[in-house]
C-alpha cells in the first residue's frame, strides 16, 4: 500500500482520500481507524491511588459504574476515571459500546457471549477471569455491531 502526502496552501480544509480497486478488510479497518483518531476529542487519564496513568484505550476491556464511581478494567488491573458513562460514550472510539446501564465494553476484546433469553447475557474476555453482563435491551445492538465488523 502506498501512502502519499500532498501539501498545498490552496487547500481550505484538510481531506483524506483512500483510493483502492476494491473495499477489502484492510481498507475497512483503515477507514475505521482514521475515523476513530479524528473523533478523539479528549485524552483519558486513569487513576489508581494517587498515581495518574496514561494507558492506550486498546488495553481497556470495559468501563463500569460501581458506587457512583467509574472504573476502567484491563486484563490485570482496575483504574478510576473522572468521567460519567454518558461522557465516555461521546469520546470513546467506535469499538466501545454500551451494553447495560452500568457498562461500556471494548468490542475488540470479546472472547465469548453466553446468551440468556430470560436474563442478561454474559460476555467473557480472553486470558482473564473478568466478565460483564449485557442487558436484554442492549443485546441486539451488540450483536448487530459485531456482525457489522465481520463484513
Amino acid at each position: 500500500m502506498k501512502i502519499q502526502l500532498e501539501i498545498s496552501n490552496k487547500i481550505e480544509e484538510n481531506e483524506i482520500i483512500i483510493r483502492c480497486n476494491e473495499v477489502n478488510e484492510e481498507i475497512k479497518k483503515l477507514q475505521i481507524m482514521i475515523q476513530d483518531i479524528l473523533s478523539h476529542k479528549e485524552h483519558i487519564v486513569f487513576y489508581k491511588d494517587e498515581v495518574e496513568y496514561y494507558l492506550s484505550l486498546e488495553e481497556i476491556l470495559f468501563f463500569e459504574t460501581e458506587e457512583n464511581k467509574i472504573y476502567a478494567h484491563t486484563r490485570d488491573d482496575v483504574y478510576n476515571v473522572k468521567y460519567k458513562l454518558y461522557e465516555l460514550e461521546e469520546i470513546l472510539p467506535r469499538n466501545f459500546i454500551r451494553v447495560s446501564k452500568s457498562t461500556i465494553l471494548n468490542l475488540n476484546h470479546i472472547y465469548s457471549i453466553t446468551r440468556s433469553i430470560t436474563s442478561s447475557s454474559k460476555v467473557e474476555f480472553q486470558n482473564t477471569h473478568k466478565q460483564v453482563y449485557v442487558s436484554r435491551y442492549y443485546y441486539k445492538m451488540l450483536k448487530n455491531e459485531l456482525k457489522e465488523r465481520k463484513r
